[in-house]
């Protein structure tokens, strides 16, 4: 028997909802139940052919016993190694050398001393930073933001250099982005699973979290293939088998304003009936193309082209 494990926190209803949907399909020599561990010993088995990852950005053993899980063949959704070297900057940074159009941004020092550092350990960076190019480059309004971790948390409308000074004296050791804002006309939000599953959901951020995706938007055919175009490619480079990219609509532009959410929100009270249930079945479905697809005990991990491209230095936009 080949079993699928979903590791998850505090959320239930996507978790248990997403087991019940692959046991339903009744294949032949699959189940799914939650992930359950006793112990982790080096290079031993998890004993899952798939694991759908959802908490352990969260929990660092949870990390270490998927990469183990990973090395010893276990398909790993997302994979736990690429999650682990990734973040938002980085993100940006990849989107403008594949044709991507995202918001100017730029990355900022933690305004206090990480720990067990001292100015000392600052030799390479001025100070100050050339804040004058900084601000024309970005301009104002614009939003601060960290430059990794998810949510909504610590997260600054700047609408000033003062403005700016005031509220980054406020985020300690976080290493934040400074970041144009985009006056959208319209705003999506985009899962996308198995790098080939995507479902856009019109999406309000400045309504309240529980109506956010009450969004009454008409995207016309064509703009709803661009974004499916701009979502597909994005996974494609980062390599994520779960995701979910916000696009921001200005001028007829689609901007990717965050694509690295590896973990995204797919409760129901927050996505609603019917995003939930497609999620739900599409992740079962590619849960079970994967385990189908396994290969025992060999590397069943997905890898981005940007990763494929880097080792046999191959132009991005080739």
């Amino acid at each position: 028997m080949k079993k699928i494990g979903i590791l998850y926190g505090k959320e239930r209803s996507f978790p248990m909802a997403f087991i019940e949907a692959v046991n339903g399909r009744n294949v032949r020599g699959i189940m799914a139940e939650p992930v359950h561990i006793n112990k982790v010993i080096q290079g031993e088995p998890s004993g899952y052919s798939v694991i759908v990852d959802r908490i352990s950005q969260d929990v660092p053993f949870y990390r270490a016993f998927l990469k183990n899980a990973a090395l010893c063949g276990t398909a790993v959704i997302n994979n736990p190694f690429w999650w682990s070297a990734d973040e938002k900057f980085f993100n940006n940074a990849l989107a403008t050398k594949i044709g991507v159009p995202v918001p100017k941004t730029v990355i900022l020092p933690s305004r206090e001393l990480p720990e067990e550092t001292s100015e000392l350990s600052f030799s390479n960076l001025a100070y100050p930073l050339d804040w004058e190019s900084i601000f024309k480059y970005i301009g104002f309004p614009a939003y601060m933001k960290p430059f990794a971790g998810g949510g909504w948390k610590s997260v600054y409308r700047v609408a000033s250099a003062e403005d700016f000074y005031q509220k980054h004296s406020e985020t300690g050791r976080l290493v934040m982005m400074l970041q144009e804002e985009i006056v959208f006309e319209e705003y999506y939000r985009c899962y996308c699973i198995g790098g080939k599953y995507v479902r856009i959901m019109g999406y309000e951020p400045r309504n309240p979290h529980h109506l956010r995706y009450a969004a009454n938007f008409s995207p016309s055919e064509e703009r709803l293939r661009q974004m499916e175009q701009i979502v597909l490619r994005i996974n494609e480079f980062l390599g994520y088998d779960f995701n979910t990219v916000e696009l921001a609509i200005r001028d007829g532009i689609p901007y990717a304003i965050d694509f690295c959410n590896p973990a995204p929100d797919a409760e129901k009270e927050s996505v609603g009936e019917d995003n939930f249930k497609w999620v739900v079945e599409t992740s079962a479905t590619y849960a079970i193309e994967r385990t189908l697809e396994a290969r025992e005990g060999l590397d069943n991990l997905t890898w981005g082209e940007y990763l494929k491209k880097s080792t046999i230095q191959k132009p991005l936009m080739g």
